[in-house]
């Protein structure tokens, strides 16, 4: 059994290591190549995007896969999308792995946008100085806005468009909550934008902005396809392909 993981996301890793070795199974991780220096899930690997939704089926009946588990981050919208109707195409089955969304506490000042290009127009009525953590690759968005300050979190470093008064620091999660204090007290942040991308490994910014009472605008979530079936963790995913691998009558795999 062939199931092919589409991955880069740390729940993406773990669930290749959980099925790693499994007798019977064979297993290819798919990253998007936006990282310079991904970590690498075990088991095979291929980087870099399929040609949509149709260059995707083409790969999946080339490389006889028999799932597919879409384990990309919550806002990988696209290719979720793609999945969904390569799946539909061959009569793969196709699951959708995400993590939990955050939910909102006691003392928490959340302003919520559908969007990032919402989120920027609602920044100047909100504050002045912005602890901008959606990634590099939204930057253009937030692009037009001269009389902000920006702190710039990613892991590579940005390209153009970006805004003009922009501090970049390079990191990778996860973050510590006092590592976060600092970063607000230091920068005199007094808004941190975010994705609703879950998950404890960027969680402690919400903390420490809760603490410091910083207003958190959080971008929604873009739904999962319709018709996808979702799993909260990998534990769950990995009794989905078992169940599946049980199914399958045997055949010799390379």
């Amino acid at each position: 059994m062939h199931v092919l993981i589409l991955g880069g996301t740390t729940e993406a890793r773990r669930l290749a290591e959980l099925l790693h070795g499994t007798p019977g199974l064979k297993l290819t991780s798919s990253l998007a190549g936006r990282v310079a220096s991904p970590r690498l899930p075990p088991g095979e690997t291929r980087v870099g995007g399929f040609g949509g939704a149709e260059g995707l089926a083409a790969w999946l009946r080339e490389h006889t896969v028999d799932a597919v588990v879409d384990a990309t981050h919550p806002f990988a919208e696209t290719i979720s999308f793609n999945a969904a109707q390569a799946a539909a195409d061959t009569h793969v089955p196709l699951l959708a792995l995400r993590r939990p969304g955050w939910v909102p506490v006691e003392g928490d000042r959340w302003h919520e946008a559908g969007s990032l290009e919402e989120a920027a127009r609602s920044l100047p009525a909100l504050g002045r100085r912005v602890f901008l953590t959606t990634g590099r690759m939204g930057l253009a968005a937030f692009a037009h806005l001269d009389d902000l300050w920006f702190l710039v979190r990613s892991v590579d470093a940005p390209e153009p468009p970006h805004p003009a008064r922009m501090e970049v620091l390079l990191d990778r999660g996860p973050f510590t909550l006092d590592g976060e204090r600092e970063l607000l007290r230091r920068h005199r942040i007094d808004i941190v934008v975010t994705k609703d991308s879950g998950g404890a490994a960027t969680a402690p910014k919400l903390t420490a902005a809760r603490e410091a009472g910083v207003l958190v605008v959080v971008v929604r979530r873009p739904p999962v396809p319709e018709g996808v079936p979702v799993v909260p963790d990998p534990e769950h995913a990995v009794r989905w392909v078992g169940e599946r691998l049980e199914q399958r009558p045997f055949r010799a795999i390379d």
